[in-house]
């Protein structure tokens, strides 16, 4: 266990250095109300408000820096935490960098199933410990051949007959002419915090509950949209059927409006264009819909 090293009461947050993940979790911090104030050390460490500092490193190894102690909390791929096989405590998934880790064979290969890969199979992967863990719980014995990157040119290579790789839309197997024929995990980016800390220090489990509520809370607002409308108090009932909302409707009165109610709604972003449709079809009138910074149930 490495001993913490930083300020009493700062809570040291893993984060990936660099790429979409890097990118995707500082955004959703800052939206959060935590942004990075770097230092001179820019690559290393930055400042998030006073009670959080970032601790740069490659995002395979966030699971280790939480596990050993060195970082609190942590944002990585739960492809990775699986890898990693460290025992870490899962608070939240953020809900980008979503990928799976898929099994695929050349595209002639008459296997269409994983359980007709036959024993002694090699499989090239730069998730050597999940898909030899995979395999095992499907009882077929594989020789797991370990590489570092670009496992997709493998079978081209003749060096394996299946490889065990991420992918989002498939559109890098099909162009090295793999097919999929199954999937090992599915994987995003997810919040993870050491155990130990959390059962130990109650400063830092009452920071990741507040930070895992406060990521939570920027995440649901992304996916809704506040609606406000004036509709005519004789069409109310309808209104109520085509916004619920989230704990039902409320509605305002509207000053020297006769016959007139203002009503406000959160709904699915999704479902904007259908609900305007049938609230202009009630005769709603002064439509606005807004954005949501934060929303918390």
């Amino acid at each position: 266990m490495i001993t913490r090293t930083h300020p009493a009461g700062t809570i040291r947050l893993a984060l990936p250095h660099k790429g979409r993940l890097s990118e995707r979790a500082l955004a959703l911090l800052e939206s959060a109300g935590l942004r990075a104030g770097y230092r001179a050390d820019r690559s290393l460490m930055a400042t998030l408000g006073d009670d959080f500092q970032a601790l740069f490193v490659r995002a395979a190894d966030v699971p280790e820096f939480v596990a050993d102690g060195a970082a609190d909390l942590g944002v990585t791929g739960a492809d990775l935490i699986e890898e990693s096989g460290r025992r870490v405590t899962e608070l939240l998934d953020l809900g980008f960098g979503v990928c799976r880790l898929v099994a695929a064979v050349p595209e002639d290969a008459p296997i269409r199933a994983l359980s007709e890969i036959p024993a002694g199979t090699r499989v090239d992967t730069s998730f050597p410990r999940v898909t030899a863990g995979f395999f095992r719980g499907m009882g077929i014995s594989v020789e797991i051949a370990p590489v570092s990157g670009a496992a997709e040119i493998a079978p081209k290579l003749g060096v394996a007959d299946v490889v065990v790789d991420l992918t989002s839309t498939g559109s890098t197997l099909r162009v090295h002419h793999l097919r999929e024929v199954g999937t090992l995990l599915e994987s995003s980016a997810r919040l993870i915090a050491n155990p130990g800390a959390l059962e130990r220090d109650e400063g830092v489990a009452r920071s990741a509950a507040e930070l895992a509520t406060a990521l939570d809370s920027v995440l649901r607002a992304q996916r809704k949209r506040y609606l406000m409308a004036n509709v005519p108090r004789a069409r109310l009932r309808e209104v109520r059927e085509v916004l619920p909302g989230l704990s039902g409707l409320t509605v305002v009165e509207v000053l020297d409006g006769e016959g007139w109610v203002a009503a406000h709604a959160v709904v699915d972003e999704a479902a904007l264009y259908p609900t305007i449709s049938r609230l202009k079809a009630l005769g709603a009138e002064g439509i606005l819909v807004t954005r949501i910074e934060r929303l918390t149930p």
